[in-house]
Formats: C-alpha cells, structure tokens, sequence
C-alpha cells in the first residue's frame, strides 16, 4: 500500500483534503502541498517527474565519476503539479566514504529544500545572500550564485535562484559541500533530455 504524504516543512502527517477544503493541512504549519511519498530510483520515477513537474527537475550531467542517481521527490498533487522536485544523488566524497547530495528545486513557499536542510522557516531566509556567493554552479549553461546557508551541523548547504524558482544544494556529510566548486557541477533540466541513467541504492536522505 502507498504511503501517504506527509508535510513539505517537517515531514509530519497531513489531513487530506474533504468535503469543505480541497487543501492538505499539516497542524503546525497549516495549509500546505503534499510531500508525495519519495520514489526510487527507475526509468519510471523519471517519466512520472517529467509529466508532472511544473519546476525543473535539475541534475548535475555528465554526472561527476562514480555518481550514481538514487531517488526523487516531489511536492504537490494531481490538481497542483508538482511545485518541488528533488533529485538524490550518492558518490564518491572528497575525504574518505561516500557522499549524499540533494538538488532541489521548489517554488518560494514550499519549505522542502528549508525541511532538507535542516532549516526551521520555509525559504533560505532574509539576507542569506547579502554578502559575495560561495559558489558558483552552472545552470543551463550560465553561472548561477549560490550562498552558504547554516543548517545542521551534520550537511552543508547551498542556496540561490534559477528560473524563478529556489535551488537547494545539500550535502552530507558537511565537508562534501567543497564538491560544489571542485567537481565543477553543471546542471540540466531532466524534463528535457532522455538520458541513460546510472542508479544506485534508495537514497535515505529523501524524505528528512
């Protein structure tokens, strides 16, 4: 059976929409979109963002050497579209073990890419980007800024704006965030491309 969504901000239960609402509420954080249940990495998981994501589903290709795609996420319902996506991603880290990446894309409002992050407001919050960007990733072929945002101690964070929408660059552990700047990331719409995928194992990141 399914599992039922849950809250975008804090992953807790929601009561469905009735006779009098046709929203999603969350009783922290009220009316919310659904955090559909996260899905594993497959050619079908790819189809299924592809038609029904109103935001990017971003990934970073060519993938980085020994990356692999291990699952995606996505916020919003049949009669919303999908207004978050989040791609998860495990490779190879700069220090010793493997290295979990969350690239999340979401409408301002939707509180995922904060949720992921370990943040407690829904959006990077006022004045993140006051000072110089940390980073720079290339977004459909053009320089992107990114800033560091504090999060948990356990991940590093990224954040800046590409089309309109947040972007969300999440890391574990915290000292593979310098993978952003040396790994030279460039990233691509999935919706526009069939590509040959590698996958990996279900990713544990997704879903908080």
């Amino acid at each position: 059976m399914k599992a039922p969504p849950t809250c975008p901000r804090c992953f807790g239960s929601l009561h469905g929409p009735n006779a009098w609402s046709s929203a999603w509420r969350c009783d922290a954080h009220g009316d919310v979109l659904p955090f559909q249940p996260p899905r594993p990495p497959s050619l079908a998981a790819v189809e299924a963002l592809r038609k029904n994501s109103v935001v990017p589903v971003w990934l970073p290709w060519p993938l980085p050497a020994g990356w692999l795609v291990t699952g995606f996420g996505e916020v919003g319902d049949e009669r919303t579209g999908d207004r978050a996506s989040v791609v998860a991603l495990c490779g190879p880290s700069i220090t010793h073990g493997p290295a979990d990446v969350l690239i999340v894309a979401e409408e301002p409002g939707v509180g995922l890419g904060a949720a992921l992050a370990g943040l407690g407001g829904p959006d990077p919050g006022e004045g993140f980007d006051a000072g110089p960007p940390n980073a720079k990733i290339e977004v459909l072929g053009h320089p992107t800024p990114l800033w560091c945002v504090a999060g948990s101690d356990d991940r590093a964070v990224y954040a800046g704006e590409a089309l309109g929408n947040w972007l969300w660059a999440i890391f574990w552990p915290a000292e593979a965030g310098c993978l952003i700047a040396l790994s030279e990331l460039a990233l691509l719409d999935l919706r526009d491309h069939e590509l040959d995928l590698p996958f990996g194992a279900f990713s544990p990141r997704l879903g908080g």
